[in-house]
């Protein structure tokens, strides 16, 4: 994958906007969709070039679920071989290229992300789902917080000035839980295998994106407007 070298992610101010069905509407502002694992070291990578082309242009993010091992497949271990071997290899090298702090967490096995993912459906009818999803990156790949937690999670919520014992009850119900399996249906409908994956008026990205690569992504999508 081609990377491109940023500022902090924290200088970057995108429009982020959780809808799904923003893509099928022609509206002023171009969507990129970006399909994404909050247990994903890549899609925590991706936020940064996202941002910096939603800076450059008229552009809002939809941030969109995707299970890598959803329940019950195990999960990964970090001091398994394989996650050893790929963030040595290649998740440092690119966080230190781009200049964004991450760490390996010590969570052994890693957490299911299905319960995080119905606290997103939350803070996306709160209109907080892009901050909800910062933290919840920042908390596993920075502060290396168990985020298939419930009480983590709703630390979180607590944070962004949600209602805590809300979402929490909203949690144990399952309350979004249709939400989220929608979603993941949607997923499987367009034939998303990887994460991330972009998408832009049925053009795909998949990966972490360079500058040039979303500029190029966004201009072929407005020409076949």
């Amino acid at each position: 994958m081609s990377v491109t070298t940023f500022g902090p992610v924290h200088a970057r101010r995108a429009r982020w906007k959780y809808d799904q069905n923003a893509t099928e509407r022609c509206g002023v502002l171009t969507t990129i969709e970006v399909f994404a694992d909050f247990v994903c070291p890549f899609c925590y990578l991706a936020e940064q070039p996202l941002a910096d082309a939603a800076e450059d242009r008229d552009v809002q993010i939809a941030w969109r679920p995707f299970e890598l091992r959803p329940e019950p497949t195990p999960t990964l271990r970090p001091e398994g071989d394989y996650l050893q071997s790929t963030w040595q290899q290649v998740v440092y090298p690119m966080a230190e290229r781009m200049g964004v702090p991450i760490v390996l967490p010590r969570v052994s096995p890693q957490p299911y992300s299905r319960l995080a993912f119905e606290g997103f459906a939350y803070a996306a009818e709160h209109g907080l789902e892009q901050r909800y999803t910062e933290r919840i990156f920042r908390a596993f790949f920075v502060k290396q917080r168990d985020i298939g937690r419930p009480e983590v999670l709703t630390d979180v919520a607590s944070e962004l000035g949600l209602d805590a014992d809300d979402f929490r009850a909203a949690l144990d119900s399952g309350r979004y839980a249709q939400t989220h399996q929608q979603a993941l249906r949607r997923a499987r409908e367009l034939e998303i295998t990887t994460v991330p994956t972009l998408l832009v008026d049925g053009r795909r990205l998949e990966g972490v994106p360079s500058a040039e690569a979303l500029h190029r992504l966004l201009n072929d999508a407005v020409v076949l407007r």
